[in-house]
């Protein structure tokens, strides 16, 4: 975690393997059971079918990862580097995770769901263990929001504390997921799209996310794009980190505007992403004069 200001901290998931938090849950999933898997089969944007990757990899199980046509290259050549194999078709998470179930109701094969799975949320959950112990007296997390494990995992924490802790979901408003759910007071459809999409696009909240969001303090923000132009950059210039569009969205809520804290509220904002082509933020002015990776 890093502290950027008074009350202001970036917990920076983009640092963990493959680029996001997502290992968390992967690895919460797979070493649930005693027996491991023979295969392991995910749908994912790019972010989840990486973290699957990449615990198959490490213990020596075989991944097949499901993508949309919309993933980025950058994520699909990691996919592959990672010894993946890779379906590319769809036009969207969901019909992705639809073509996986075929190969997810093969003898041995566990199915790993990006985000509406309990031992899925309950591994993203450890971020919430560690603001706790990093900032304990931190009043607000906020946290950008596809299909729902993060926040789901982060309420679910929040819920065990015996002092309130807002939980505030962040969308673009291409994607605006849980903005709709809470509107319309339960789970429903949207179409994703814009410049996160790729990691944030689900096409409806989980189930298990937006009810641990209900069940704590919380709020939801909608951000435009140009406002997540402008925190990746910002990102990049005033801090060195170089996140990808999804990852930014959090700190696009604080920058825009579009969250204000109040006085003595004490924020913590997770950068949740860095799998991106950052070659359009080469040129442009960083701490300690870094490159973005490649």
């Amino acid at each position: 975690m890093r502290t950027i200001g008074v009350g202001r901290h970036l917990k920076l998931e983009l640092e963990q393997h493959t680029g996001s938090f997502k290992p968390r849950g992967a690895y919460a999933t797979v070493l649930h059971d005693d027996v491991a898997p023979r295969r392991l089969v995910a749908a994912s944007g790019g972010n989840h079918g990486l973290a699957v990757a990449h615990v198959g990899r490490r213990l020596g199980i075989p991944a097949e990862v499901f993508v949309p046509q919309a993933a980025p290259e950058v994520k699909v050549a990691a996919l592959r580097a990672l010894g993946a194999e890779v379906h590319v078709g769809g036009a969207s998470y969901a019909e992705a995770l639809a073509a996986s179930r075929a190969a997810a109701e093969r003898p041995g094969t566990l199915a790993l769901h990006a985000y509406d799975a309990p031992l899925t949320v309950t591994g993203q959950g450890t971020v919430g263990l560690e603001i706790e112990e990093q900032a304990p007296t931190a009043t607000t997390v906020l946290v950008a929001v596809g299909g729902g494990g993060l926040i789901g995992g982060i309420a679910a924490w929040a819920a065990t504390l015996d002092r309130p802790v807002r939980v505030v979901a962040v969308e673009p408003d291409g994607c605006p997921t849980m903005h709709a759910a809470l509107a319309a007071g339960r789970p429903v459809e949207v179409t994703p799209g814009g410049i996160a999409a790729d990691s944030l696009g689900a096409s409806r909240i989980g189930e298990i996310g937006f009810a641990a969001l209900r069940a704590v303090p919380h709020d939801s923000v909608l951000v435009d794009e140009a406002a997540v132009v402008d925190a990746r950059r910002a990102l990049w210039s005033d801090h060195g980190i170089a996140a990808e569009p999804g990852g930014a969205v959090a700190y696009a809520a604080l920058l825009s505007g579009g969250y204000v804290p109040a006085d003595g509220e004490e924020v913590v904002i997770v950068v949740c992403g860095a799998n991106a082509d950052h070659s359009d933020l080469r040129g442009s002015s960083a701490a300690r004069d870094r490159q973005p990776p490649a």
